[in-house]
């Protein structure tokens, strides 16, 4: 119930369709019942039987003509509602996902390093397709069946109250009982079914992006087989689902059938007691039998709503997530004059990385910090990017705690070159602008040469509209590194953070960056990490860390 509360909650901005949708749903299920009413009705007239109140001019023709326009009727409100209902659906939906990219982005880098992104991707792929099921064929079928009820027992009332009771509890019985004693029996099953499938769609996508890996080494048809077997699990789990759906469905024709013979004998006990005419007696068991299409809808949500409601809980586990460092929007707004940490020490998944770290950043200095793989130069970087919470009083830009200075500020601020350069499947010129978009081509030509990258560029017959395939696939590691050099210096930060810049370069090419870099540092402060003694070269000072 809390989970379909707060989906519910997300209709907020397209309440009045939804309203609409009901209100033509209702009117649509009404219109279906009173054919069949309408007609019994006219052969009740046209034999003289007693019947419910109606004019007394009203002849057979009249209820025929009314059966005829209610049968136009609803074939366009059923057609207005699908409409509505479906808009609201999709709507939501491109809603949802703007909402859920909002809230990765708030959640990146620090939430999302523990996150498999198989997973993440089934989350925003077939987690978000099915609430379509909730918000399309629950949520407004589950308010329309609600009125249609109402209304089925108001005109069996009109008979005689004990019709009006068992409209009521047929429509209970069918609508709302069957489907949540059936849920009981899925939910969990549904709920590991979601879960599993978010993890076969990570091992699937890590065997397809390791697959020359394991061609190499012949490990490819034992990964075939896990697949096979995760594939068969899968299916079984949906067989078992479908078997119980099917049983729900059986059921639910059932209740159908004895609730609408409970109606019969009623009516049969009622005139035989003369207690209400012929009329009064057939017409609310054609009228009960007639209106359980909303009820017969709900009740066949009962196996698969379980499944919708662990997607929905996937997905509002992911938007409502805290982050690691909130966005900070009424802060402090600093010139850049230096950066510095103060007996820094920080802590992750319980094991120190950092103790006691006070380093200084000046403009017009390279810093070098260096230290074996694990002693934390990475983390230090990312604590002066605020991707992880430092402890307060020991990080500061220009003399402002970094936890004070406002997001879209401290991202002015700084550039941060990773070790891991992601390449968006687009052109190298539209990566290297990622660092600012917007800037002119001889300013992103000026960047990649300051990064070695335009001699190789200019070589390629696409020049800078060179895709770069999925993942930068088409380019080497070093030349994925230049790149996202090339990203750094355009963006062209007063403080330049540079995680292993030169990894994979050649002798070379280091030499062209680093030579850059001298050349940059008088407007900028620029710390640069590595364990290559040649890069440290280039730094002013530098510091080894150990141990913490």
């Amino acid at each position: 119930m809390k989970i379909m509360a707060k989906l519910i909650l997300l209709v907020g901005p397209l309440k009045g369709f939804l309203a609409l949708a009901v209100l033509l749903g209702a009117l649509g299920n009404i219109a279906a019942a009173a054919i069949p009413v309408l007609g019994v009705w006219a052969l009740l007239t046209a034999a003289g039987a007693g019947s419910c109140p109606a004019p007394p001019e009203w002849t057979p023709a009249v209820f025929v003509s009314l059966a005829f326009l209610a049968g136009l009727s609803r074939g366009v409100f059923r057609y207005g509602e699908q409409t509505l209902n479906h808009y609201i659906a999709f709507k939501l939906l491109a809603l949802i996902r703007e909402k859920l990219f909002a809230a990765l982005r708030r959640l990146c880098p620090a939430k999302l390093e523990g996150k498999e992104k198989g997973d993440l991707i089934a989350v925003l792929t077939s987690d978000i397709e099915l609430l379509e099921v909730f918000y399309a064929h629950t949520l407004s079928p589950a308010a329309i069946a609600l009125l249609t009820t109402v209304a089925a027992a108001g005109l069996a009332w009109l008979s005689h109250p004990l019709f009006a009771l068992i409209v009521l509890t047929a429509h209970i019985a069918v609508g709302a009982a069957l489907p949540v004693s059936a849920s009981r029996f899925t939910r969990e099953e549904q709920r590991r079914l979601r879960e599993e499938s978010g993890r076969f769609s990570a091992f699937y996508l890590d065997s397809l992006r390791g697959l020359p890996e394991l061609l190499e080494y012949g490990g490819a048809e034992a990964r075939k087989r896990e697949i096979g077997r995760r594939t068969d699990e899968m299916d079984a789990a949906r067989r078992r689902l479908n078997r119980r759906e099917g049983a729900t469905g059986a059921v639910a024709g059932l209740l159908v059938t004895a609730f609408t013979l409970l109606a019969l004998a009623a009516a049969c006990l009622l005139y035989g007691q003369g207690r209400i005419a012929a009329g009064a007696a057939v017409l609310p068991v054609v009228l009960i039998f007639s209106s359980f299409g909303p009820a017969l809808a709900l009740s066949a949500l009962g196996s698969a709503l379980p499944g919708v409601l662990a997607a929905g809980r996937r997905v509002l586990a992911l938007l409502e997530e805290d982050p690691e460092t909130p966005e900070v929007t009424n802060g402090e707004d600093p010139d850049f004059s230096g950066a510095e940490s103060r007996n820094l020490s920080f802590s992750y998944g319980g094991e120190e990385v950092l103790r006691d770290i006070s380093i200084s950043l000046e403009k017009g200095l390279i810093t070098g910090i260096t230290g074996r793989s694990g002693s934390g130069k990475s983390t230090f970087l990312k604590l002066l990017m605020r991707f992880w919470r430092s402890p307060e009083n020991t990080v500061f830009i220009s003399g402002a705690e970094i936890g004070r200075i406002n997001t879209g500020r401290l991202r002015e601020l700084e550039s941060f070159m990773t070790q891991e350069t992601y390449l968006f499947h687009t052109t190298i010129g539209e990566n290297i602008l990622i660092g600012r978009p917007g800037a002119s081509r001889a300013d992103m030509i000026a960047a990649a040469k300051k990064a070695a990258l335009h001699d190789f560029v200019q070589s390629l017959p696409e020049g800078y509209d060179t895709p770069v395939g999925e993942m930068g696939c088409t380019l080497s590691s070093g030349e994925r590194q230049r790149v996202g050099l090339a990203r750094a210096f355009l963006h062209d930060a007063p403080l330049l953070l540079l995680d292993e810049p030169t990894s994979n370069l050649d002798s070379l090419n280091e030499g062209v960056i680093l030579k850059a870099l001298r050349e940059e540092k008088s407007g900028r402060a620029v710390a640069l990490v590595s364990h290559r003694p040649s890069t440290m070269g280039a730094a002013d000072t530098v510091y080894l860390l150990g141990g913490g």
